[in-house]
């Protein structure tokens, strides 16, 4: 049974303009006015609520809004695992990238864990100096570096339990290589980490369904007890996909997503799956949200199917 689970934190992002939080908050009650939960036969499991957005820096931590992130991973991680326990498929409406560290973390409790990471960015950036950065890093942009084990103790190693996924259980899938279109970007350092990757070059070869096929593939041969599924909608073109902060110059059709969705969704071990970084604000007439629900919803009927 599929439970849609509202995470609305934009605390991993950066201000738009001085003054204004990220819009990506609005996620979950956009892609749920497209009737998300009824179109895939889901109950509601409620929602779990952020702390306020700080707009200044945190030097402690080095991340932007740091100490308000290392108090909502374990909050969402809680509800994430309630839901886990009671053999519910958790269908997590985001927010920005840094929800992340809470299904991470709820799953790390409970055995060993892969995740299937569909980005059109690395998020993961080991060499980074917080110093450098004045307090300023944005966990949403750095998200699987820090589930991964690479960070502020705050944010990676809560209870002790760094890492919460190990590289060799990441199979990401679409990211690009522009080094100029990846803020906080180290692409060296993820080039030659243990991570499976499935770039855009890949899937421009092979196609979209046989990288959903091959990373379903990897994960399912690891040695672990199921995986996770973090969907960042800038994977997606930005013809087709604008409504977000950093659109995609070369990025995946509706029809490809839903391919590779499709794939991941059919496997048993897939345990849940997260949405993340859509921005209303961005999307005036409210038509990419409507595509998004429609090829989330479709590939979960095709999945199941």
């Amino acid at each position: 049974m599929i439970s849609v689970l509202d995470a609305p934190s934009n605390l991993g992002l950066r201000p738009p303009r001085d003054g204004h939080e990220p819009g990506v908050r609005g996620l979950a009650d956009a892609l749920r006015g497209h009737g998300i939960a009824d179109r895939v036969g889901a109950d509601d499991a409620g929602r779990v609520e952020p702390p306020p957005y700080i707009f200044g820096p945190d030097t402690a931590t080095g991340y932007l809004n740091g100490p308000g992130l290392a108090a909502y991973s374990p909050l969402l991680a809680e509800r994430i695992g309630a839901l886990l326990d009671e053999g519910r498929f958790p269908l997590v409406l985001g927010g920005d990238c840094s929800i992340l560290l809470g299904p991470m973390l709820a799953l790390r409790t409970r055995g060993t864990y892969g995740l299937a990471h569909l980005d059109g960015h690395d998020d993961y950036s080991p060499r980074l100096d917080p110093a450098a950065h004045a307090g300023r890093l944005t966990a949403g942009g750095l998200a699987l570096g820090l589930v991964t084990g690479h960070g502020p103790d705050a944010l990676t190693d809560q209870g002790g339990l760094r890492p919460y996924v190990v590289e060799e259980h990441v199979a990401h899938i679409g990211v690009q290589r522009e080094p100029e279109d990846f803020e906080d970007s180290d692409l060296e350092a993820f080039e030659t980490s243990r991570i499976r990757r499935f770039p855009i070059e890949y899937i421009r070869e092979h196609s979209a369904d046989a990288a959903g096929r091959e990373a379903r593939a990897y994960l399912e041969a690891a040695p672990i007890d199921g995986f996770w599924i973090h969907l960042d909608a800038d994977i997606l073109d930005r013809s087709v996909m604008p409504a977000v902060d950093s659109p995609n110059p070369d990025g995946l059709s509706f029809a490809e997503l839903t391919s590779v969705l499709t794939a991941l969704l059919a496997s048993p071990r897939a345990v849940g799956l997260h949405v993340a970084i859509y921005d209303p604000e961005r999307d005036p007439d409210g038509s990419a949200g409507a595509a998004l629900t429609t090829a989330l919803t479709t590939a979960v009927a095709a999945a199941a199917g």
